[in-house]
């Protein structure tokens, strides 16, 4: 099938706004303990201000399924990245907490709206294209954060302030954020009049929940898994297995290129055996990497856990968003911008609880509690595929709005049988 030139210009933008937004998220993460001493936090009042991002990020997802009825998604990417690079210099610039506050909370809540509409943007491509390539999206942003982190090293290694890190840094990415927002967009993902019309007439019509709960139940269990690896790898090397400080930044580099490789193959597993397949061997996968984490007797047996774990996660997040743009037919964006929001749940649940099973018991027994929740991927595993794809397996009534012909999401599924006469 021939690719019009205006859709893939929309996807190699959108492949740099997923980057840029990488770099820019891993700038602020990484540097938490110098804004921690940059404003004077104790112990105590950190977890209060990094907890209010995802809550106001999920808040942001929301309000995104509603301003999409009127705006495009890919317009709103384009105006929300600056103004985020504005909250994260901000960040830097500020010595007191009411200044602290009010940048996080920009950047929470912006960033859930952009996080919301580059997937929702990342659907619309992937529509287009009729074939998965959703996970190249979420590997640039991998890719991002490896650069971002980097970027951040180099800026505490040579002693820069926050606020010469970050505005360096946003020196450095609007250029790329601006010109790949100006080659969003064009005709292929440009709502046609009518459909934004009828979209604003349903305003008020009330989507249905119950057909994206296992989606988001997926979702929230991969962040938990995901926030596991970048939040406690170090501490479980250092704590359990007795590394030395150096080598306990491994897991982390290793995680996240492993999590990049697999995103970078990942589409054409997809293609070749469909999203469920494909998401139920990554959770065995990342049930492997955690079983090996919990009984490693040493530091190299647990960084090699990781790096199965890296892998078997890359590919659940991005197809968690593709197959859910299917869940409802008439509103993909409103799924998506729900599904979303549990991202940010995962977030919030997973570093406290394995901490406290950490604490309580040990981290050997931590790393056993996202070993399980993952598994929760297998048992949702059927409701991962969209009806006209069961329909197609012969397990079930279409679909009254079936699944275009070479949807990624049913990519693998066996071919309905010839009606006999």
């Amino acid at each position: 099938m021939e690719i019009p030139v205006p859709l893939r210009r929309a996807r190699s933008a959108l492949l740099l706004v997923f980057l840029v937004h990488g770099v820019a998220f891993a700038l602020l993460v990484t540097r938490i303990p110098a804004t921690q001493d940059q404003y004077r936090l104790s112990d105590a009042q950190l977890p209060m201000f990094l907890a209010a991002v995802p809550i106001l990020a999920g808040a942001g997802s929301l309000a995104a399924s509603r301003i999409v009825r009127r705006i495009p998604p890919y317009t709103v990417v384009r105006v929300i990245q600056p103004v985020i690079f504005l909250s994260l210099v901000g960040v830097g610039a500020g010595d007191t907490m009411w200044q602290l506050g009010i940048s996080l909370a920009v950047f929470g809540l912006l960033t859930g709206a952009m996080e919301a509409t580059m997937n929702m943007t990342g659907v619309a491509i992937q529509r287009g294209y009729g074939k998965s390539i959703m996970l190249r999206f979420h590997g640039a942003s991998s890719l991002g954060g490896i650069l971002g982190a980097s970027l951040a090293w180099a800026g505490a290694h040579w002693d820069f302030s926050l606020f010469a890190l970050y505005a360096g840094g946003i020196a450095l990415l609007l250029p790329f954020s601006l010109a790949a927002g100006a080659r969003l967009g064009g005709t292929p993902l440009a709502p046609a009049p009518a459909a934004r019309t009828a979209a604003a007439r349903s305003e008020g019509r009330k989507e249905p929940w119950k057909p994206l709960l296992p989606l988001c139940l997926v979702l929230a269990v991969a962040v938990v898994a995901d926030s596991t690896a970048t939040n406690w790898s170090a501490k479980f090397l250092e704590d359990t297995l007795n590394s030395s400080a150096a080598m306990a930044t491994v897991p982390y580099s290793l995680y996240m290129l492993t999590t990049l490789i697999g995103r970078g193959f990942g589409d054409r597993w997809v293609q070749r055996w469909g999203a469920a397949a494909v998401m139920r061997a990554g959770a065995l996968l990342a049930a492997l990497g955690f079983t090996v984490i919990a009984a490693a007797p040493g530091p190299w047996a647990a960084v090699f856990g990781f790096a199965i774990l890296g892998g078997g996660l890359s590919v659940i997040i991005p197809q968690v968003f593709a197959v859910g743009a299917h869940a409802l037919p008439g509103a993909p964006d409103t799924a998506v911008a729900r599904i979303n929001l549990f991202n940010y749940v995962g977030f919030l649940i997973g570093p406290p609880l394995v901490g406290a099973v950490g604490a309580a018991v040990s981290y050997r027994v931590a790393m056993c509690v996202p070993l399980v929740l993952v598994l929760i991927v297998l048992l949702a595993a059927r409701s991962l595929v969209p009806p006209a794809a069961v329909a197609a397996a012969g397990g079930g009534k279409p679909a009254a709005d079936p699944v275009e012909p070479g949807d990624p999401v049913t990519a693998g599924a066996p071919a309905a049988p010839p009606r006999s006469g």
